[in-house]
Protein backbone atom coordinates (compact mmCIF):
# COMPACT_ATOMS: atom_id res chain seq x y z
CA UNK A 1 0.00 0.00 0.00
CA UNK A 2 0.91 3.44 -1.08
CA UNK A 3 -0.26 6.61 1.31
CA UNK A 4 -0.93 9.84 -0.50
CA UNK A 5 -0.96 12.81 1.25
CA UNK A 6 -3.07 15.89 0.66
CA UNK A 7 -2.25 19.36 2.04
CA UNK A 8 -3.42 22.67 0.89
CA UNK A 9 -2.01 26.40 0.45
CA UNK A 10 -3.35 29.81 -0.33
CA UNK A 11 -7.42 28.55 0.43
CA UNK A 12 -9.80 31.23 0.32
CA UNK A 13 -12.62 29.06 -0.40
CA UNK A 14 -14.88 30.63 -3.51
CA UNK A 15 -12.43 33.84 -2.96
CA UNK A 16 -10.92 34.57 -6.38
CA UNK A 17 -9.99 37.93 -6.00
CA UNK A 18 -7.68 37.56 -2.69
CA UNK A 19 -4.54 39.98 -2.99
CA UNK A 20 -2.66 38.06 -0.38
CA UNK A 21 -3.32 34.96 -1.72
CA UNK A 22 -3.44 34.58 -5.31
CA UNK A 23 -2.23 30.84 -5.99
CA UNK A 24 -3.46 28.04 -4.46
CA UNK A 25 -1.79 24.55 -3.96
CA UNK A 26 -2.93 21.22 -3.44
CA UNK A 27 -0.51 18.10 -2.64
CA UNK A 28 1.71 16.74 -0.63
CA UNK A 29 4.30 13.71 -0.84
CA UNK A 30 3.90 9.83 -0.61
CA UNK A 31 5.22 6.99 1.52
CA UNK A 32 5.21 3.03 1.01
CA UNK A 33 3.58 1.70 3.67
CA UNK A 34 7.13 0.20 4.98
CA UNK A 35 8.63 3.15 4.76
CA UNK A 36 6.66 5.06 7.05
CA UNK A 37 8.76 4.54 10.46
CA UNK A 38 12.46 5.42 8.67
CA UNK A 39 11.27 8.70 7.21
CA UNK A 40 9.83 9.26 10.91
CA UNK A 41 13.17 8.86 12.44
CA UNK A 42 15.04 10.81 10.32
CA UNK A 43 12.79 13.59 10.31
CA UNK A 44 12.74 13.84 14.16
CA UNK A 45 16.62 13.91 14.06
CA UNK A 46 16.53 16.65 12.08
CA UNK A 47 14.28 18.82 14.44
CA UNK A 48 16.14 17.66 17.20
CA UNK A 49 19.79 18.67 15.83
CA UNK A 50 18.14 22.15 15.35
CA UNK A 51 16.85 22.83 18.50
CA UNK A 52 20.28 20.79 20.56
CA UNK A 53 18.36 17.80 21.84
CA UNK A 54 15.57 19.77 23.24
CA UNK A 55 12.37 19.67 20.61
CA UNK A 56 9.45 21.66 22.26
CA UNK A 57 7.04 19.98 23.89
CA UNK A 58 3.93 19.12 21.66
CA UNK A 59 5.85 20.54 18.81
CA UNK A 60 4.49 20.48 15.00
CA UNK A 61 5.81 21.85 12.25
CA UNK A 62 4.13 24.45 10.43
CA UNK A 63 5.89 26.18 7.25
CA UNK A 64 3.62 29.23 7.62
CA UNK A 65 5.73 29.56 11.22
CA UNK A 66 8.90 28.21 10.29
CA UNK A 67 9.04 30.69 7.10
CA UNK A 68 7.37 33.56 8.54
CA UNK A 69 9.50 36.74 8.47
CA UNK A 70 10.69 36.90 11.68
CA UNK A 71 9.51 33.15 12.64
CA UNK A 72 6.29 32.56 15.02
CA UNK A 73 5.49 29.70 17.19
CA UNK A 74 8.42 27.69 18.22
CA UNK A 75 10.48 29.60 15.71
CA UNK A 76 9.90 33.01 17.23
CA UNK A 77 12.61 34.94 16.48
CA UNK A 78 15.42 32.87 14.83
CA UNK A 79 17.93 33.52 12.80
CA UNK A 80 16.18 32.94 9.04
CA UNK A 81 18.95 31.72 7.81
CA UNK A 82 19.16 28.50 10.25
CA UNK A 83 15.28 28.29 9.28
CA UNK A 84 16.08 28.50 5.82
CA UNK A 85 18.73 25.78 6.36
CA UNK A 86 15.90 23.41 8.46
CA UNK A 87 13.72 23.87 5.57
CA UNK A 88 15.55 22.78 2.77
CA UNK A 89 17.14 19.49 5.39
CA UNK A 90 13.93 18.67 6.28
CA UNK A 91 12.99 18.93 1.90
CA UNK A 92 16.11 16.49 1.35
CA UNK A 93 14.10 13.70 2.74
CA UNK A 94 12.19 13.89 -0.06
CA UNK A 95 15.25 12.78 -2.22
CA UNK A 96 16.93 10.45 0.38
CA UNK A 97 13.67 8.43 1.61
CA UNK A 98 12.56 8.15 -2.46
CA UNK A 99 9.20 10.05 -1.98
CA UNK A 100 7.10 11.08 -4.40
CA UNK A 101 5.74 13.82 -4.89
CA UNK A 102 2.23 15.04 -6.03
CA UNK A 103 0.72 18.70 -6.94
CA UNK A 104 -1.21 20.84 -8.16
CA UNK A 105 -1.47 24.41 -8.31
CA UNK A 106 -3.95 27.44 -9.61
CA UNK A 107 -3.36 31.35 -10.30
CA UNK A 108 -6.93 32.10 -9.14
CA UNK A 109 -7.02 35.49 -11.36
CA UNK A 110 -7.21 32.96 -14.57
CA UNK A 111 -9.43 30.53 -12.56
CA UNK A 112 -11.79 33.42 -11.87
CA UNK A 113 -11.86 34.40 -16.13
CA UNK A 114 -11.31 31.06 -17.91
CA UNK A 115 -14.51 29.30 -19.07
CA UNK A 116 -14.81 25.40 -19.48
CA UNK A 117 -17.12 24.28 -21.40
CA UNK A 118 -17.76 20.72 -19.83
CA UNK A 119 -20.23 20.46 -17.01
CA UNK A 120 -18.88 18.86 -13.84
CA UNK A 121 -20.58 17.46 -10.33
CA UNK A 122 -18.97 20.35 -8.40
CA UNK A 123 -18.14 24.20 -8.78
CA UNK A 124 -15.31 25.03 -11.12
CA UNK A 125 -15.03 28.13 -9.41
CA UNK A 126 -13.42 26.71 -6.33
CA UNK A 127 -9.55 25.73 -6.28
CA UNK A 128 -9.72 23.37 -3.69
CA UNK A 129 -12.04 21.01 -5.68
CA UNK A 130 -10.60 21.46 -9.02
CA UNK A 131 -7.06 20.70 -7.59
CA UNK A 132 -8.80 17.67 -5.92
CA UNK A 133 -10.63 15.98 -8.78
CA UNK A 134 -7.38 16.34 -10.62
CA UNK A 135 -5.20 14.88 -8.13
CA UNK A 136 -7.40 11.34 -8.09
CA UNK A 137 -6.41 11.62 -12.12
CA UNK A 138 -2.84 11.90 -11.19
CA UNK A 139 -2.49 9.78 -8.45
CA UNK A 140 -4.35 6.88 -9.97
CA UNK A 141 -2.30 7.15 -13.16
CA UNK A 142 1.23 6.97 -10.69
CA UNK A 143 -0.01 4.19 -8.93
CA UNK A 144 -1.47 2.22 -12.20
CA UNK A 145 1.41 3.19 -14.45
CA UNK A 146 4.62 3.85 -11.92
CA UNK A 147 4.08 1.39 -9.32
CA UNK A 148 2.44 -1.96 -11.23
CA UNK A 149 -0.25 -3.61 -11.00
CA UNK A 150 -0.41 -4.78 -7.22
CA UNK A 151 0.27 -1.57 -6.01
CA UNK A 152 -2.61 0.72 -4.50
CA UNK A 153 -3.41 3.84 -3.25
CA UNK A 154 -4.74 5.18 -0.43
CA UNK A 155 -5.27 9.20 0.06
CA UNK A 156 -4.78 10.94 3.66
CA UNK A 157 -6.58 13.47 3.21
CA UNK A 158 -5.93 17.27 5.53
CA UNK A 159 -9.93 17.73 6.46
CA UNK A 160 -11.65 21.08 5.04
CA UNK A 161 -15.42 20.64 6.48
CA UNK A 162 -16.38 23.07 4.29
CA UNK A 163 -15.85 21.58 1.27
CA UNK A 164 -16.26 17.44 2.80
CA UNK A 165 -19.57 17.03 1.46
CA UNK A 166 -18.44 17.69 -2.03
CA UNK A 167 -14.76 16.03 -1.76
CA UNK A 168 -16.97 12.80 -1.13
CA UNK A 169 -19.54 13.77 -3.92
CA UNK A 170 -16.40 13.57 -6.81
CA UNK A 171 -14.82 10.69 -4.62
CA UNK A 172 -17.70 8.48 -5.06
CA UNK A 173 -18.58 9.26 -8.96
CA UNK A 174 -14.97 9.08 -9.58
CA UNK A 175 -15.26 5.74 -8.06
CA UNK A 176 -18.43 4.40 -8.88
CA UNK A 177 -20.58 6.57 -11.29
CA UNK A 178 -17.96 8.09 -13.89
CA UNK A 179 -17.91 5.78 -16.77
CA UNK A 180 -16.48 2.04 -16.25
CA UNK A 181 -13.37 2.39 -18.47
CA UNK A 182 -12.32 6.10 -16.67
CA UNK A 183 -13.01 5.07 -13.03
CA UNK A 184 -10.83 5.41 -10.34
CA UNK A 185 -9.31 1.89 -9.39
CA UNK A 186 -5.90 1.74 -7.98
CA UNK A 187 -6.87 4.53 -5.05
CA UNK A 188 -8.70 1.92 -2.73
CA UNK A 189 -9.29 3.96 0.60
CA UNK A 190 -9.57 7.60 2.07
CA UNK A 191 -8.88 8.31 5.27
CA UNK A 192 -8.38 12.04 7.53
CA UNK A 193 -5.13 12.18 10.08
CA UNK A 194 -5.72 11.32 13.28
CA UNK A 195 -3.07 13.42 14.61
CA UNK A 196 -0.67 15.79 12.67
CA UNK A 197 1.93 16.18 15.53
CA UNK A 198 2.17 12.51 15.41
CA UNK A 199 2.55 12.35 12.04
CA UNK A 200 5.70 13.63 10.13
CA UNK A 201 3.98 13.04 6.73
CA UNK A 202 1.39 15.30 7.46
CA UNK A 203 3.72 18.15 7.70
CA UNK A 204 6.17 17.40 5.34
CA UNK A 205 2.82 17.90 3.08
CA UNK A 206 2.73 21.51 4.66
CA UNK A 207 6.23 22.57 3.82
CA UNK A 208 5.98 21.07 0.25
CA UNK A 209 2.68 22.74 -0.22
CA UNK A 210 3.79 26.24 1.12
CA UNK A 211 6.76 26.56 -0.51
CA UNK A 212 5.63 25.43 -3.79
CA UNK A 213 2.84 28.46 -3.00
CA UNK A 214 5.35 30.95 -2.56
CA UNK A 215 7.94 29.74 -5.77
CA UNK A 216 4.93 30.00 -7.89
CA UNK A 217 3.57 33.31 -6.73
CA UNK A 218 7.42 34.74 -7.46
CA UNK A 219 7.05 32.76 -10.43
CA UNK A 220 3.51 34.46 -11.58
CA UNK A 221 4.87 37.55 -10.92
CA UNK A 222 2.58 38.02 -7.41
CA UNK A 223 5.85 38.64 -5.22
CA UNK A 224 8.26 41.00 -7.26
CA UNK A 225 8.64 43.09 -4.15
CA UNK A 226 10.63 40.20 -2.69
CA UNK A 227 14.48 40.48 -2.48
CA UNK A 228 16.28 38.23 -4.65
CA UNK A 229 17.86 36.33 -2.38
CA UNK A 230 14.63 35.50 -0.83
CA UNK A 231 13.23 34.51 -4.52
CA UNK A 232 16.15 32.20 -4.53
CA UNK A 233 15.82 30.74 -1.52
CA UNK A 234 12.26 29.46 -2.81
CA UNK A 235 13.80 28.39 -5.68
CA UNK A 236 16.19 26.27 -4.32
CA UNK A 237 13.42 24.59 -2.19
CA UNK A 238 11.52 24.30 -5.33
CA UNK A 239 14.26 22.34 -6.89
CA UNK A 240 14.57 19.41 -3.99
CA UNK A 241 10.35 19.60 -4.53
CA UNK A 242 10.37 19.19 -8.27
CA UNK A 243 12.74 16.75 -8.38
CA UNK A 244 10.27 14.07 -6.60
CA UNK A 245 7.67 15.35 -9.20
CA UNK A 246 7.25 11.93 -11.71
CA UNK A 247 5.17 14.03 -14.67
CA UNK A 248 5.70 17.79 -15.36
CA UNK A 249 3.16 17.78 -17.88
CA UNK A 250 -0.64 17.20 -17.36
CA UNK A 251 -2.30 13.42 -17.08
CA UNK A 252 -5.29 14.29 -19.32
CA UNK A 253 -8.83 12.57 -19.23
CA UNK A 254 -10.45 11.20 -22.18
CA UNK A 255 -13.70 10.98 -22.62
CA UNK A 256 -17.15 12.69 -23.48
CA UNK A 257 -16.13 16.42 -23.66
CA UNK A 258 -12.99 15.94 -21.75
CA UNK A 259 -10.83 17.95 -24.08
CA UNK A 260 -12.47 21.16 -22.50
CA UNK A 261 -11.79 19.89 -19.26
CA UNK A 262 -8.39 18.56 -20.29
CA UNK A 263 -8.01 22.92 -21.80
CA UNK A 264 -9.35 24.37 -18.92
CA UNK A 265 -6.92 22.91 -16.70
CA UNK A 266 -4.25 24.17 -18.60
CA UNK A 267 -5.26 27.34 -18.66
CA UNK A 268 -5.59 27.66 -15.16
CA UNK A 269 -2.74 25.94 -13.84
CA UNK A 270 0.37 27.48 -12.69
CA UNK A 271 3.48 26.00 -13.89
CA UNK A 272 7.29 26.97 -13.92
CA UNK A 273 8.77 29.30 -16.46
CA UNK A 274 11.28 27.83 -19.03
CA UNK A 275 15.03 27.71 -17.83
CA UNK A 276 13.45 28.75 -14.16
CA UNK A 277 16.36 27.51 -12.89
CA UNK A 278 18.87 29.38 -14.91
CA UNK A 279 16.79 32.38 -13.76
CA UNK A 280 17.56 31.83 -10.34
CA UNK A 281 20.72 31.10 -10.78
CA UNK A 282 20.68 27.85 -9.71
CA UNK A 283 22.41 26.22 -12.44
Amino acid sequence: MHFYYLDEAGCTGEDLNNDQQPIFVLGGVSVRDEGWNKTQEEFATILSDYFNGNIPDNFELHAEELLSPNGDGPFQNHDREQRNQLTKKILSLLNTRNHDVHIFAIDKKKLANEVCFTNMNYNLKVPYLVSYDYLLTYINWFVKERLGRSARGMLIIDMKKEFLEDIEKITRFRRFEDTAAHRIKWIVEFSYPVDSKKNPMVQLSDLVVFCSKKFFEIEAGYRNSYPAEAKRFFAECFTLIDSRISKKTLVTRNGRNMEHFNSYLNAVQVKPSRQWKRKYGLV
